[in-house]
């Protein structure tokens, strides 16, 4: 089982900064793509950026400028580096990672999810 950690959320002002984590652990083989979702009670989790192992990125249009994603690939973590953060940016934000896994012996693939770190954004 490939586990999934997120640290760094909190609550920061409107044009202040934060920085989240996410550290996969596991029988990793290897990870392919990572990226960084949010979601508000009610509303469909949305994307916010993504990088392959090669570390092209892509970003949601909403977070372009102000938000960079990055990985280490030698320590199976992605970063997510948020400035000028704004109110609307409030949510529970969770990593995902897929790849393959090594399980009883056999070569799978996976996709997890961590549990979430909320960030919160005051006005």
């Amino acid at each position: 089982q490939v586990q999934l950690v997120e640290s760094g959320g909190g609550l920061v002002q409107a044009g202040g900064s934060l920085r989240l984590s996410c550290a996969a652990s596991g029988s990793i083989l290897s990870i392919n793509a990572m990226g960084w979702y949010r979601q508000t009670p009610g509303n469909q989790r949305e994307l916010v950026a993504t990088i392959t192992r090669s570390g092209s990125t892509n970003y949601a249009d909403s977070v372009k400028g102000r938000f960079t994603i990055s990985r280490d690939n030698f320590k199976n973590t992605v970063y997510l580096q948020m400035n000028s953060l704004k109110p609307e940016d409030t949510a529970v934000y969770s990593c995902n990672a897929d790849g393959r896994t090594l399980d009883s012996g056999n070569i799978r693939p996976f996709r997890s999810w961590g549990q979430g770190t909320q960030v919160t954004v005051s006005s």
